[in-house]
């Protein structure tokens, strides 16, 4: 009965238990839909290219590249100055600008002075209150 009321838990694998479960789950999930869905998943190929010939390439393909660039950099910005947040806070300000400048159709001098203070003052923000109130090491 002493088994019964111990509890050992493997603290270097524990975390990966429910990542793995969900992940399964979505795998399964997507192979019924597709089982369920071929006939118009395989008919949807002029769809998709009626799609990407109408959509924005520089607006899609700039945000894909600048969100990589966004998390590559954050960590080893990060590790100049290990424990602060510093990585989120410098590569989040210039994500943000380059991101909202790259989105504007006009770009007159209010908006992009609004859109550098907005820049400036959110990621700090957010950078204050995850080390401040809360706590947290951000990358």
């Amino acid at each position: 009965m002493g088994a019964w009321t111990q509890v050992s838990i493997d603290f270097e694998t524990s975390h990966l238990y429910f990542p793995t479960l969900i992940g399964a789950l979505l795998v399964v999930l997507g192979l019924a839909i597709l089982l369920r869905d071929r006939a118009r998943i395989a008919g949807a190929g002029r769809y998709w290219r009626d799609v990407f010939a109408a959509m924005d390439k520089l607006r899609f393909f700039g945000t894909i590249v600048l969100t990589v660039l966004y998390f590559i950099l954050m960590v080893p910005i990060g590790r100049i100055w290990p424990n602060t947040g510093m990585g989120f806070l410098l590569c989040s300000g210039p994500y943000v600008l380059l991101t909202g400048l790259l989105f504007m159709h006009e770009r007159p001098w209010r908006q992009v002075a609004a859109l550098t203070a907005i820049a400036i003052a959110g990621p700090a923000f957010v950078w204050w209150l995850f080390t401040g109130p809360f706590f947290l090491t951000l990358p």
